[in-house]
């Protein structure tokens, strides 16, 4: 499930995908759902970038056009998810949030490229719960837990022993 928030400080809108969605709808729908998602997270960046004084886009368009007529030509592709990756990785930066891995997001392209999409969504999903609220009327993201629970207390651990003098 989507969550729509809103930037702080703008009317702009950006949503909390479904990673799994993101890797999986565009097998189903014949890879339409993918060039929707590719232009809707570079709008979406351009937008925060602007909120935030910073440049993670200009033309969300061109970042589609260079995948739907430029796959004729291979390159153009490659250097939209290659400058895509870039403006996801700004973004993290500028939330203060850890960035993907440039290699671990190459191996995933090459050898799972719905992995690679769904590793960009994940990192622009914690972009957006920081740096945006729950638009009017709609639910926030469930909270995740950043730490693993604690151990439960050993009752049956020997008492420590005193130093030897």
């Amino acid at each position: 499930m989507a969550y729509e928030m809103q930037i702080r400080g703008t009317q702009s809108e950006v949503k909390v995908r479904n990673p799994w969605a993101v890797a999986l709808l565009p097998i189903i729908t014949l890879g339409i759902y993918h060039f929707v998602w590719w232009y809707k997270i570079n709008k979406e960046l351009k937008e925060f970038g602007e909120a935030k004084g910073h440049d993670l886009g200009q033309n969300p368009t061109n970042s589609l056009l260079a995948l739907v007529p430029g796959f004729l030509i291979i390159v153009p592709p490659l250097v939209s998810y290659w400058r895509g990756t870039k403006r996801v990785m700004g973004a993290a930066q500028l939330a203060g949030k850890e960035p993907v891995n440039g290699w671990i997001s190459i191996i995933l392209y090459l050898l799972i490229s719905p992995a690679f999409f769904a590793y960009l969504q994940v990192s622009l999903n914690h972009v957006w719960e920081q740096e945006a609220d729950p638009l009017p009327g709609h639910d926030a993201p469930p909270a995740r837990e950043e730490m693993p629970p604690p151990l439960p207390p050993q009752d049956d651990a020997p008492p420590p022993s005193a130093p030897q003098a």
